[in-house]
């Protein structure tokens, strides 16, 4: 298998993002060298990872985090920002999939995770452009009409009263751009800098008396009453153990490996464009994302660029011709951008799940394994991170509510799934065409 930290960017440099470019500094951190000890290690400093440790440290636990790059150097430094409100499936889905009581249960959690990100953005002043509401856009008119109902449906069963019907007026009013019927606006959802919340979450943890190693690679974790946790040139022996890799947990614990497949998905952003052209793109500082299996999203940036998201790609290298690709999709939507440049262009890798609901697993006692985020990682990474804080300090009533949602293995094994996967995501992608 390829692996995945090392194929496309050099060790320990962020991709060519936009983010990389306009984050605030952030100083490197120590890697670990020779042997070490922690009630907790975390493996893997994203929102999970650092969530983890801020909220374990802030209980008055010793933990380590175990970076194999630098803070926010996966997902969670380069995804397009979007706070998600409640979970990755929506509510009719998912009362069908686990019954109404569970799924009232992880609305509530998903609902939280996103109050979660603005406590944590208010509580340690984080700076990191946080605005809200995201809208979701039904790039077929058929879609219509069940938008209007799902909302009149969670303000009913859910007494969610913040997401909002758009019709065709008002959608033509919010985005320059024929290209969709209809929407739902979430207030409660919003935007952000990703690396920099990232960062800001590092800085957290590391007042609140967490450690982090940057360039620390996990090889192994050797199970026992204290497990070690195994890194090129060091160890942490621990009580507990956290994985926090999402779509890189690769063979580090097969029982999340089988049930997180990793792909990737890419982003280009334009150069800074003249008010009167950004704003004809998109009226309010608001993000979007359509309903499309290979779902587009974008918003602007503060200083007015078009960040766009669009192609998605299931093989483990970055295709050289995705800026092409992705730009060709954001011209179908805003051919207004036609004339201005594309002045970065990056790739990162996501884990999904069958269900596209979050993985939370115990494989053994003292380990605990949190991903499959799916695409709505920074809010409910952030809280997966916090419920297994809880966990750890012998609260499960939040992770027993997600380990419930289901999160079965891919068909085929390690060696098979990825080309069934394939096959699966390609038949399903030719539904955007319909």
């Amino acid at each position: 298998m390829s692996d995945l930290l090392t194929l496309n960017e050099a060790p320990g440099q962020h991709a060519p993002s936009w983010y990389a470019e306009t984050a605030a500094p952030f100083p490197d951190q120590p890697p670990l060298l020779g042997a070490g000890q922690a009630d907790v290690c975390v493996i893997g400093a994203g929102y999970a990872g650092l969530s983890a440790a801020l909220h374990l440290a802030e209980r008055g636990y010793a933990v380590r985090v175990l970076e194999a790059h630098r803070v926010g150097w996966g997902a969670s430094g380069r995804n397009g920002g979007q706070v998600a409100s409640g979970q990755r499936v929506d509510q009719v889905t998912l009362e069908r999939m686990v019954g109404r009581d569970l799924a009232r249960a992880a609305f509530r959690i998903g609902v939280e995770a996103a109050q979660l990100v603005r406590d944590l953005i208010d509580r340690h002043g984080i700076a990191c452009a946080y605005r809200p509401g995201v809208a979701e856009l039904a790039h077929r008119r058929r879609f219509d009409r069940a938008m209007a109902a799902y909302v009149e449906k969670m303000a009913r069963d859910y007494d969610y009263h913040t997401m909002r019907f758009l019709p065709p007026a008002e959608v033509r009013g919010l985005l320059g751009t024929t290209a969709y019927s209809a929407g739902i606006l979430d207030m409660a959802a919003g935007h952000l800098h990703p690396l920099d919340y990232a960062r800001g979450l590092a800085r957290a943890a590391l007042d609140a008396g967490a450690t982090i190693h940057e360039m620390s690679r996990v090889r192994r974790i050797e199970p026992g009453a204290r497990q070690r946790v195994v890194t090129d040139a060091g160890e942490i022996t621990a009580e507990h153990v956290i994985i926090a890799c999402n779509g890189y947990v690769g063979d580090l614990e097969p029982e999340s490996a089988a049930r997180v497949l990793p792909i990737n998905s890419y982003i280009i952003a334009t150069e800074p464009l003249p008010e009167e052209i950004a704003r004809g793109c998109m009226r309010e500082d608001i993000a979007a994302f359509d309903t499309r299996f290979v779902v587009h999203y974008f918003r602007l940036s503060p200083d007015r660029r078009m960040l766009f998201g669009g192609r998605e790609s299931y093989g483990y290298r970055f295709p050289s011709g995705f800026p092409d690709a992705v730009r060709a999709r954001m011209l179908a939507i805003f051919p207004q951008l036609a004339p201005f440049a594309i002045t970065h262009a990056w790739g990162g890798t996501l884990g999904i799940t069958r269900s596209r609901l979050p993985n939370f697993l115990r494989p053994r006692p003292g380990l605990l394994s949190i991903g499959g985020f799916s695409g709505s990682g920074v809010a409910m990474a952030t809280m997966a991170g916090a419920i297994a804080a809880e966990a750890v300090a012998g609260r499960a009533e939040r992770w027993d509510v997600m380990a419930a949602l289901p999160s079965p293995p891919f068909p085929g094994g390690t060696r098979l799934r990825h080309p069934l996967m394939v096959l699966a995501m390609i038949w399903a992608s030719l539904r955007d065409r319909l």
